[in-house]
């Protein structure tokens, strides 16, 4: 596959950062290659090492996996390049900003998409340290983001794009998800706070909140909730079609299609929203 002119000829020389977009089958993935197609020269971020401890495979981006990833971005026309980044830690998140700026010359888009969507339990059998854990990456990572971000793009005087990856659980609760749905909610709080501190410099900070995705994560999460609803995989995969009046579960393709569209022009004039991308199932 070779990319062909994009949909968005504006965003073409672009420089993107994508946090957490080391994992196949991800959502970080699929935004860098909609980017890369688009002419955005792109930078890979993830942790970069093996799942530890209570962690699934499918939940971290390896060096090995993100370079295989931005090999094939290469193969196919795409610029990009890696950086090993640990979105806790705020001289890793300031070195990947600055690696953009030194690499590509430029900062024009931030996307926060690491996160942590595996340590799930009811609110009386949470661990304060898993909680913090879930709030410190999903939360704190995304306002690290901005920060480091931002110092570039107000520098550089020529506005930006920073996009936050929420989701549905952004706007409703869901059992057994506490910690997530609270970072989740104040991603939303974030992203209206720094929409208007950033406008006046032609900066607009934009959330997409997508219902349930079978990334690779995404498909560890279904087995997870069907064992805890004692639904059984089937039918708990029929029950989310169900519910969702396009009648499937999101695609990855869905949130990479809605980011190159905040990322372009033609929302030069949106900031500061929680946009759904659930088929119908997220309404507010």
């Amino acid at each position: 596959m070779t990319y062909a002119q994009g949909k968005y000829p504006e965003l073409a020389g672009k420089v993107a950062v994508i946090t957490g977009a080391g994992r196949r089958e991800g959502l970080g993935e699929a935004m860098a290659r909609r980017l890369a197609a688009e002419g955005v020269k792109v930078v890979l971020t993830d942790i970069g090492h093996a799942a530890g401890e209570h962690m699934p495979e499918q939940a971290v981006g390896t060096s090995a996996e993100m370079e295989e990833i931005a090999a094939e971005i290469r193969a196919a026309g795409g610029d990009v390049a890696t950086c090993v980044c640990n979105v806790l830690e705020p001289q890793e998140v300031h070195a990947a900003a600055e690696f953009a700026l030194g690499h590509f010359g430029s900062l024009d888009i931030w996307i926060n998409n690491a996160g942590i969507g595996y340590l799930m339990a009811p609110i009386v059998d949470m661990a304060a340290d898993k909680w913090d854990a879930v709030l410190g990456v999903n939360l704190r990572g995304a306002f690290l983001g901005i920060k480091y971000a931002a110092e570039i793009m107000l520098r550089q005087g020529r506005g930006g794009r920073i996009i936050n990856i929420g989701s549905q659980a952004s706007k409703s609760g869901f059992a057994h998800a506490a910690a997530y749905t609270a970072s989740k909610h104040g991603m939303v709080g974030l992203t209206r706070s720094a929409a208007q501190e950033l406008g006046p410099a032609g900066i607009t900070v934009n959330t997409l909140c997508p219902n349930h995705v079978t990334t690779g994560l995404g498909a560890w999460q279904n087995t997870h909730f069907s064992e805890v609803t004692g639904k059984g995989y089937e039918r708990y995969m029929d029950d989310m079609r169900a519910r969702i009046p396009l009648g499937r579960p999101g695609l990855q393709e869905d949130v990479a299609k809605a980011c190159a569209f905040l990322c372009s022009d033609e929302a030069s004039y949106i900031t500061g929203e929680a946009m759904n991308v659930s088929g119908g199932e997220e309404y507010h």
